[in-house]
Parts: C-alpha cells; sequence; structure tokens
C-alpha cells in the first residue's frame, strides 16, 4: 500500500520517520487514545488528497484527516495501521471578492491569517475560536468551530457557503453555492460542517464575510463567586441586550496566566466577566454593567482603558495553555441554555468537590458554553474521568449538549449515546454508511460503532 501511495504522489509526500509519525499521532486532547500511524501524507493539492483517498480505498486503509492538531476531544488522533492525511501544507486564499463578500481558501489557512487579510479589504471574519492563532480552517470547519463574538455573530456553519470534498468514495465534489441565498437540493454543506472529518476531506472552503466590525466597548465585573457571576449572565440575556461577547474566566484560571505571562492582572474576586458591545453609543454598555451590578458584582464598569481592556481579552484566550503548564488537563465543552449557567456552574463546583478534582472554571458565558478545565495529576486520572462524565450528565439533564464547538472525538462518544435516541443515533450511522460505505474515513470518531469495514 505505501509503495502505491509513493507512486500516486509526489516525492517527499509520503512520511513514515518515526518522530514524524508520533509528533502527528494525537491532537491536543492528551488523554484521549490514540496509536501511531502506518504513514503521514503531506498533501498540497485537492487532487493529491484524491490519489490518496482512492490507494486508501483499494486497500481498505483507514483515513485521519488532520489540520493543525489543536483540537480538543482526540478528533484527530491516528489509529493503527492508517494514515493521517495532513493538509497543513494547503494554504492559498484563493480569492477575496468584496463585491460579494466572500473568501475562497484552501483548509489550512490559518484562522487569524484569513482574519487579517480580509481586514485589508475592509472585511471581516467573525469566527474566532481562542485556538484562532494556530487553528486553521479546515479543522474550525470540521468541528464547527465558535469562539469570544459567536455570541452575537454565530459560529463557523453561519459562515460557510460552500466547499469543495473528497469523498469517501474517492470523488472530488462541490457542495453549497456563492450566492446569498440557495436552497437547491439538501444542505449537504451544513451536514459537512462539523462531520469531524468522518464524511469527507474538504480541500476548499467558501466563506461568508461581513464588512469591518464596529469599534468595541468593553465592560468587566468582579463576582463574588462563580454562581454570581452566571447570575449575571442569565441577567443579560433577560435584558434583551446581544453582546459581541460575553466571557467568563475565574480567579484560578487568571493567576496562573498572569503567572506565566506577567501581565500585570490581578482580581479581588472568584470570577470575572467580561462583555463586549459593538453598538453605537453607550446605551448597551451601560446595560450590561447594570446587570452585573445587579447580579452582586462587587465591582463593575465600562472600561477607559483599550489596553487593560484588551489584557483581559488576551487573558482569556490564554486560559488553556496557561492551565496546561499545571500538568495533565481535561477540557470539558459542555453547553446549556443561558439561563441555566448559574445552575450549571453551581453543578460543577459540587461536582470538583465531590470528586476532589480541582476544575478551573472558563467560559464563552452568553451563550451558555461553558469550559470547566479538569487539572489533573497522573494519580487523579479515575476521578478526573468521573468527574468529566458527570458534568456531561448534568450538562443533559440541564436541557444542554456535550459538546458546543470542540466536537465530539473520542472523548465525549459516551455523551453522545446519552444526549441523543438511538433513533437518532441510527439517522447518524445511516448517514455515515451512505457517504463512507467503507468506513476509513477518521473511523471511531463521533459514533464508536462506525468501524471500517473488510
Amino acid at each position: 500500500m505505501l509503495n502505491e501511495l509513493r507512486r500516486a504522489l509526489p516525492a517527499g509526500r509520503v512520511l513514515t520517520d518515526p518522530d514524524i509519525l508520533a509528533a502527528y499521532a494525537h491532537d491536543e486532547a492528551l488523554w484521549a487514545p490514540h496509536d501511531l500511524p502506518l504513514a503521514v501524507v503531506r498533501a498540497h493539492t485537492a487532487e493529491e488528497i484524491q490519489q490518496t483517498m482512492q490507494v486508501c480505498l483499494r486497500h481498505r486503509t483507514p483515513i485521519v484527516p488532520r489540520g493543525a492538531g489543536t483540537g480538543l476531544s482526540g478528533g484527530a488522533n491516528a489509529v493503527a495501521g492508517g494514515i493521517v492525511l495532513s493538509t497543513e501544507r494547503m494554504t492559498a486564499i484563493r480569492e477575496i471578492d468584496t463585491g460579494e463578500r466572500l473568501a475562497v481558501v484552501e483548509p489550512g489557512v490559518v484562522n487569524e491569517t484569513l482574519r487579517s487579510a480580509c481586514a485589508e479589504h475592509g472585511l471581516w471574519y467573525p469566527p474566532d475560536p481562542a485556538s484562532a492563532p494556530w487553528s486553521t480552517i479546515g479543522g474550525n470547519v470540521a468541528t464547527n468551530a465558535g469562539g469570544l463574538c459567536c455570541v452575537k455573530y454565530g459560529v463557523t456553519r453561519d459562515y460557510v457557503l460552500g466547499m469543495e470534498v473528497v469523498t469517501g468514495t474517492g470523488e472530488l465534489v462541490r457542495l453549497g453555492r456563492r450566492t446569498a441565498k440557495g436552497v437547491a437540493g439538501y444542505d449537504l454543506t451544513g451536514l459537512m460542517v462539523g462531520s469531524e472529518g468522518t464524511l469527507g476531506v474538504v480541500t476548499e472552503v467558501t466563506v461568508r464575510l461581513r464588512g469591518a466590525r464596529a469599534g468595541e466597548r468593553t465592560v468587566a465585573g468582579y463576582f463574588p463567586s462563580l454562581s454570581a457571576a452566571g447570575d449575571a449572565v442569565a441577567a443579560v440575556a433577560a435584558s434583551g441586550v446581544v453582546p459581541s461577547a460575553l466571557e467568563l474566566i475565574d480567579r484560578h484560571t487568571l493567576a496562573e496566566v498572569d503567572a506565566w505571562k506577567n501581565m500585570g492582572l490581578s482580581a479581588e474576586a472568584e470570577a470575572v466577566l467580561l462583555g463586549r458591545t459593538d453598538a453605537p453609543g453607550e446605551d448597551e454598555a451601560q446595560v450590561l454593567a447594570n446587570c452585573f451590578a445587579e447580579a452582586g458584582a462587587t465591582w463593575a464598569a465600562v472600561s477607559s482603558d483599550a489596553d487593560e481592556a484588551e489584557a483581559l481579552f488576551a487573558a482569556r484566550r490564554l486560559a488553556y495553555p496557561a492551565l496546561e503548564r499545571l500538568g495533565p488537563v481535561l477540557t470539558e465543552d459542555v453547553c446549556v441554555p443561558r439561563a441555566a449557567v448559574p445552575e450549571m456552574l453551581r453543578r460543577i463546583e459540587n461536582i470538583g468537590a465531590r470528586h476532589e478534582v480541582r476544575i478551573a472554571n472558563v467560559a464563552h458565558a452568553g451563550d451558555g458554553n461553558l469550559h470547566p478545565v479538569l487539572v489533573v495529576p497522573a494519580d487523579e486520572r479515575e476521578r478526573a474521568q468521573a468527574a468529566f462524565e458527570a458534568i456531561l450528565d448534568e450538562a443533559i439533564s440541564l436541557g444542554g449538549t456535550v459538546t458546543g464547538e470542540h466536537g465530539v472525538g473520542l472523548l465525549k462518544r459516551g455523551g453522545l449515546t446519552r444526549e441523543l435516541s438511538p433513533a437518532v443515533l441510527a439517522m447518524h450511522a445511516a448517514v455515515k454508511q451512505a457517504l463512507d460505505p467503507h468506513g476509513i474515513l477518521n473511523p471511531g470518531k463521533v459514533i464508536a460503532s462506525c468501524v471500517p469495514s473488510s
């Protein structure tokens, strides 16, 4: 199989060096299971991806698509005897159309690179995961990534107009459209977004753009407890104001970021809420400040120092790597109705105490997407995994979901079977069977029963 793959692709595309294989064996979900792949293919074109797929189909060899490897659910983890198919070298921004407000990009384009390129044309690509400086558009599409501003502007799926995909049967197809509207046929583009490489390999993406973003005003609030900060989130939702961001950072996380980067941050509070509004005037910013104060903030104000405000948001983006310095971490990604945020935060605190696991909390609080981070020494792994599953169950019980933006991958497969009914799981399996009939695309991810067939 490897010899056939080498004959099909240009020299240097197929890599088998053991150190390289180890580097591509897993994403950032350190506790998700993984194996060494048989080889890594660094594709440069859609045709090379198609050739790789066709060779693997003939030999029934699993393919695991991979972008930058920044995922947090094990979605890009290698399987034994399989090929890791990397799109990291496909970095062309092929087109930015200012009239139609769209961009056409290859999957290896880094999110922040696209955003910067669009800004040069007075345009804006809104999805902004915390990993934006490193994660790729292909990976963002695979997990339907969100970010800080998605509370107001939506997630990746809201901006994907179309794509080019190599299917599980080895065909190179184009899905979607370039027009502002279009309902011809099933929404196969939307189906691919969030499918985590289990239904096809994305080779090109057409994304919708917005006009240049208005300036923002930042509101900060310090709270004596996580639940009080949660009450403020619920109050903002009830007020009718839709902030352009509403982020939560607990004291432990802020302290670790400061210890790492020496940013001069401090907070006499158990939790900090950071709100932003890009509406004209000062009314919405003041509404946010009032919601914070009425929910019990010990201090709340509209920031007059742009550098200070930006430092606080930078701290939010650095939360995960700062906590990772303390040791292995398990990162949650549950999402609950906004009115349930205070109760979910209380339940997370109780789970940490019950299982004797340290849990730091950050969140895209404005849309109910919570990211409890379990900091876990090796001897606490069993307790941490029990706490991890308990958090999933509590989110489901509050009408939420086990993943808001990181994807199911390997870590959330059990949670998915508890969230979805057997009939709906069967629908998932039917779609997988139809689009990947030989089960070679990212086998074992999302739905555990979807494994390669002989």
